[in-house]
């Protein structure tokens, strides 16, 4: 059985702080935008910062299985006819795509289900131990989520540097609008060398 480094013991409790502070912040930014559609919370499992920051939302939950008893039960990776496109005014897509099999077509589905003009708020770990739900599959950095979310607006986007290693960050976050006027194909985007 593989145990936590100890680099991981050190820093893995900063990424929940992160997460958090990051939930915070989120909230100024959003609320300069009004929408009356619902909002979803996707994979809270046990933990729900979200809920006490926006508790003036009315907040579904999906996860896809039934364990933590969401409001939605559906695969983030296929197209789920029970969901509306355009049912959400905001998404909350916090340690989630780690996890998933598909993330372009988790991605893809968060798009369909999101209004026009609707955000998603996104957090993911780049420098971080294998953690559960299993499976955990990947690791994105600021590019890879740049082409996830190429047909959004990135209107915010953080990162927990790793102590010591400027160019291997402990976490990410994001929010993300949608823009149905984007169509961008991935090979053709160009990126700048980070400083």
């Amino acid at each position: 059985m593989s145990l936590p480094s100890e680099f991981d013991n050190t820093y893995f409790p900063l990424h929940r702080q992160f997460i958090n502070a990051y939930i915070d912040e989120s909230k100024a930014i959003i609320e300069q935008f009004q929408s009356t559609a619902e909002w979803l919370e996707i994979g809270p499992q046990k933990q729900s910062h979200i809920r006490s920051v926006y508790a003036d939302k009315s907040i579904l939950s999906l996860d896809i299985d039934d364990t933590y008893t969401p409001d939605v039960i559906a695969d983030l990776t296929i197209t789920n006819p029970g969901l509306a496109s355009g049912r959400f005014a905001g998404i909350f897509c916090m340690e989630v795509l780690e996890h998933v099999v598909d993330p372009f077509a988790a991605v893809s589905e968060i798009a369909r289900i999101l209004e026009d003009g609707g955000f998603v708020v996104v957090s993911t770990p780049l420098n971080a131990r294998i953690h559960g739900p299993v499976p955990d599959c990947w690791r994105f950095t600021e590019f890879g989520l740049k082409v996830l979310f190429r047909n959004f607006d990135i209107i915010d986007f953080k990162k927990l540097d790793t102590p010591d290693r400027n160019l291997f960050p402990l976490h990410y976050a994001l929010i993300a609008r949608k823009n149905t006027q984007k169509n961008i194909d991935a090979r053709t985007m160009q990126f700048s060398y980070i400083d």
